[in-house]
């Protein structure tokens, strides 16, 4: 194996998943926003709750199969790229996989069929009862995951027999001490993704003066949620920061950009931080406001990079402003979520033309932030693929060329290209499209209305 092969491998898996990652990340949520519509169609009775759920779903159809086919791929690289990873960890790795192939992608799949297809072929009772359960996948899914990714931060429940990782308490590694919070901000994070998808598209048919009805329904849903969501992510996010502290000092040293230990730290704002020099060029910061949300203590103390070796860090610059864009995206949540109720007690919050391009504009704040955290989450991991356990340079496949990896990835990137390209225009294609579809004669004899766009008048 030669560093170039590591360099390759390491760039490879973090191309596919950063591709793959982006539509869990919206249809997590949205199975959800679905069973909440089936449920809120089931009790009214309300034909705009049909409507949209009929729409959603049709999207979530083509995501889900998109999700699937990037990320079927990506176990693969385990036995490619990443076998010795694979060899010392399967005790533990090997039986969470599997419990997420077998209690949450089956349970998924499974019930998305009668979700896709049943509406006319079984009661609406059993046709939420689906929505419920592929809801309930995506979850279970999300959780036997995180598991996997947490363990991995922060292992635990584990001994080294024989050189390989095994088991000795499954409650202890499957609840490792960072597991609940990454859980908790992971999935918060992703709901909001899917909310401020669904404000975005429904502004976007405001301002075209198009299916009034649904998008002012789907809007008043998306904001309420993030109303709810976009203030709890700060707390989650503290829990979880000062948990990384504990449990992760460097890293959270590296998200800082702090070189030195000491007490009131302050807060860096912006930086260009300079790993020869372990210095940070441009620094533009704020006494002693470090310490006080990393430790809540104006004088607490914060270890800095140069307490751990060199080859112990993570790479600072990729780690320090992954994080500031995830913060970023959500002030800009926070932004939106906050001029909405002002806009809504003016009365004018579907009207305002400024307000509603904001919204259509910021569909990607979402996916730039789930993106943000995730580098900033396994950059600031490394060099350890298992941390403090085993380093990602002894997980690769020993024999691996460079030359060899180069190809793949090449493949990868010209198949998802592809992919990913003719399925976003195809979801631009839906979206576009609009809550409406042609009624079916059960419906128009029964008096039922279809979808309709929005009138000159309204």
């Amino acid at each position: 194996m030669d560093a170039d092969a590591l360099f390759l491998s390491r760039l490879q898996f973090a191309f596919v998943i950063a591709f793959h990652f982006l539509l869990p990340a919206f249809t997590i949520g949205l199975a959800s926003y679905i069973a909440v519509l089936e449920g809120a169609y089931l009790a009214t009775r309300n034909e705009v709750f049909r409507r949209i759920a009929t729409y959603w779903i049709r999207i979530f159809a083509v995501s889900f199969g998109m999700g699937v086919v990037s990320g079927i791929v990506m176990p693969f690289q385990f036995g490619t790229n990443w076998s010795r990873y694979s060899h010392l960890t399967a005790d533990v790795v090997a039986p969470l996989m599997a419990y997420e192939g077998l209690m949450a992608f089956f349970l998924e799949a499974g019930f998305l069929g009668v979700l896709l297809f049943g509406r006319k072929l079984v009661p609406p009772w059993a046709h939420f009862f689906a929505a419920i359960m592929v809801a309930a996948g995506t979850l279970m899914s999300t959780f036997w995951i995180l598991i996997v990714n947490s363990w991995m931060q922060t292992p635990a429940g584990f001994s080294m027999v024989g050189g390989r990782f095994h088991p000795d308490d499954w409650f202890a590694v499957m609840f490792n001490p960072s597991f609940p919070f990454r859980f908790l901000h992971t999935v918060i994070a992703v709901y909001l993704t899917t909310a401020f998808t669904v404000i975005g598209v429904a502004a976007y048919h405001l301002r075209q003066r198009r299916f009034a009805e649904e998008s002012r329904t789907m809007m008043a849903m998306g904001l309420g949620l993030a109303t709810l969501l976009v203030p709890l992510q700060a707390f989650i996010g503290d829990a979880h920061g000062l948990n990384t502290l504990l449990h992760q000092p460097v890293k959270l040293a590296a998200i800082e950009a702090i070189w030195e230990t000491g007490a009131g730290q302050p807060a860096v704002l912006f930086a260009i931080p300079d790993e020869k020099t372990e210095t940070n060029r441009l620094e533009v910061a704020i006494p002693k406001l470090g310490s006080l949300y990393l430790t809540h203590d104006w004088n607490g103390v914060v270890k800095g990079l140069k307490d751990w070796p060199a080859a112990d860090r993570p790479p600072v610059i990729p780690v320090f402003f992954g994080f500031r864009v995830m913060v970023g995206m959500w002030l800009v949540m926070l932004l939106i979520t906050m001029w909405s109720w002002w806009l809504a007690w003016r009365g004018t919050r579907y009207r305002h033309m400024g307000f509603l391009r904001l919204c259509t504009y910021a569909i990607p704040v979402g996916y730039i932030a789930v993106t943000a955290g995730w580098i900033t989450t396994e950059v600031g991991r490394q060099p350890w693929v298992v941390y403090n356990q085993l380093r990602t340079a002894d997980a690769v496949t020993p024999s691996l060329a460079g030359h060899d990896v180069a190809i793949s990835l090449a493949l990868y990137v010209l198949v998802y290209c592809a992919v990913f390209g003719a399925g976003v225009h195809y979801l631009v294609k839906l979206v576009r499209a609009g809550p409406t579809a042609a009624p079916a004669a059960s419906e128009l004899d029964a008096g039922q209305r279809p979808a309709r766009p929005l009138s000159a008048a309204e």
